[in-house]
């Protein structure tokens, strides 16, 4: 019983605490506190997923899984980052604290963690969404076949925005001006237009759809944080 019951009654009242710290100046000082042991208690969930994930992969390296290869990479990059990044690696010296090895922050220039984000996980960032653009093109074609109402309206769309981005519109726009040109058309109309209203009301549905489940986990309806059973 205590197993469920207690976590249920200190996430009802850790959520009234900083709903009410909020709109009251008393419990900011509780609220801060609060806030101080979400920072320590999500420093020792990132602790147990770093212990999760070399115990997954290296289960999969010693049974030789299919894969197994791509999990030794993870593992090596994941145990070099953390090692260099601990003992700060490469890192110059502080001006404020010269006498103290470790007072620079370990992404100066040229430790090793900056070395590993300059040359390694931003290549490596800018060709996955390099990669990501042919998928993109890929669905934009199978969603721009104009079979339905919708699929029509949003070719159109699309074609719109992009004559008024190249230089494609701009001669076309020519006789007709800068107040009918296809630029005008599609920063106004479009994506000042329909496009923020669009946004707008998407972003209001996710703060209703934010408040209403805050307001099931403080009146402990929602209990899917203590796992499947629940």
């Amino acid at each position: 019983m205590f197993k469920r019951q207690i976590p249920i009654a200190i996430a009802m009242l850790t959520g009234f605490i900083m709903v009410a710290a909020h709109f009251s100046p008393r419990l900011e000082g509780i609220g801060g506190l609060v806030e101080s042991w979400f920072l320590v208690l999500a420093a020792m969930a990132m602790v147990l997923g770093g212990v999760n994930l070399c115990m997954h992969h290296l289960t999969l390296i010693t049974n030789l899984k299919p894969g197994w290869a791509y999990s030794a990479i993870t593992l090596t990059g994941f145990l070099v980052t953390l090692l260099v990044g601990l003992i700060k690696l490469g890192v110059p010296l502080s001006e404020q604290y010269p006498k103290h090895p470790w007072a620079n922050s370990y992404e100066e220039s040229p430790g090793a963690i900056w070395w590993l984000y300059e040359y390694i996980i931003q290549p490596s960032t800018s060709t996955m969404f390099a990669l990501l653009s042919f998928f993109v093109a890929s669905a934009a074609f199978r969603a721009f076949r104009a079979k339905t109402t919708e699929a029509a309206l949003l070719l159109g769309t699309a074609l719109i925005v992009l004559l008024g981005r190249s230089y494609a519109g701009t001669v076309l726009s020519a006789p007709l001006g800068d107040t009918y040109s296809f630029a005008s058309l599609t920063d106004f109309v479009i994506m000042s237009v329909i496009n923020t209203s669009g946004q707008r009301a998407i972003v209001i549905g996710i703060a209703l759809g934010v408040a209403a489940t805050s307001l099931r986990i403080l009146l402990g309806m929602d209990r899917s944080y203590l796992g499947a059973d629940e």
